[in-house]
């Protein structure tokens, strides 16, 4: 924690909210760790935007970049309860106000070895794939895509150059690049791809996409079964997953595969 990142607000000498900002190097703020306002506090919303306009105006405003996101950790039925209703309220209202306007929910999965460990498939088989194939399937698996992030890159950038930072992205995450690997059916057609992942804690997920022309066949229970059988086998006992709210398929194809929905995040950050 940085003490320049690290806002207080104070009433009658008294500490009622804080605004605290994390990033690594650099000389502004990567994310917005922490907005928090007592319950006490009548009008929570103008006191987080008095916190956010002091702190963003000293780091941010005068860099010119863009504003930092901010993560809220939910429960997985936080919309039954009324007391997460108005949390979340006030402070989407509140970051709205000041620049970070755009929301994205997603799911967080973990599958566990009290699950029973998928079979390999029957319907497909899986082998390595060179960098450049593993772009082309990106840059594929992309069209049509339910994946909120995805669609709002594809909006600013063409579907090669995505499909580059993709892989990019994930040959850069823990994990080895050698459990990437092709689907391909039984006439030696190329389905679909997957990317296991980790994370610093656990293994992940990562990515798996199902190429257009073969949606709609639930091969997606066969990807995700690979990935879980490959990290199964190697003796993890934690696979993290998340996807985004709106990706009903996918959410619905973990919980048939064992996952169990662990909390939701709600990811605000500004406009591109």
């Amino acid at each position: 924690m940085r003490p320049e990142w690290s806002w207080v607000l104070e009433a009658e000498g008294r500490m009622v909210g804080r605004a605290l900002w994390w990033g690594r190097d650099g000389s502004t703020p990567s994310a917005l760790d922490a907005l928090d306002v007592l319950p006490e506090v009548e009008d929570p919303r103008s006191a987080a935007v008095d916190l956010l306009r002091a702190g963003l105006g000293e780091h941010t405003a005068a860099a010119g970049s863009r504003l930092p996101s901010f993560t809220v950790r939910l429960p997985g039925r936080w919309r039954d309860d009324e007391r997460s209703v108005r949390a979340v309220a006030w402070r989407c209202e509140a970051l709205a106000e000041v620049g970070v306007s755009e929301s994205l929910e997603r799911r967080q999965y973990a599958w566990t070895p009290k699950n029973e460990v998928p079979a390999a498939s029957t319907r497909v088989t899986f082998r390595p794939g060179s960098d450049e194939e593993f772009v082309e399937l990106f840059r594929q698996a992309a069209r049509g895509s339910l994946d909120v992030e995805t669609r709002r890159a594809l909006e600013s950038t063409d579907e090669l150059n995505q499909a580059r930072d993709d892989v990019e992205f994930y040959a850069g995450c823990p994990g080895d690049r050698a459990w990437w690997k092709v689907a391909i059916d039984r006439d030696g057609e190329r389905v679909g791809f997957i990317v296991p992942s980790a994370t610093p804690y656990h293994r992940n997920v990562g990515y798996l996409g199902v190429l257009p022309s073969h949606r709609g066949k639930g091969l997606v229970d066969d990807l995700l079964g690979e990935v879980t059988r490959v990290h199964a086998q190697a003796g993890a006992d934690r696979i993290t997953a998340t996807t985004d709210m709106t990706n009903l398929p996918m959410a619905t194809a973990f919980e048939r595969a064992g996952y169990q929905l662990t909390e939701v995040r709600l990811l605000l950050e500004a406009p591109r």
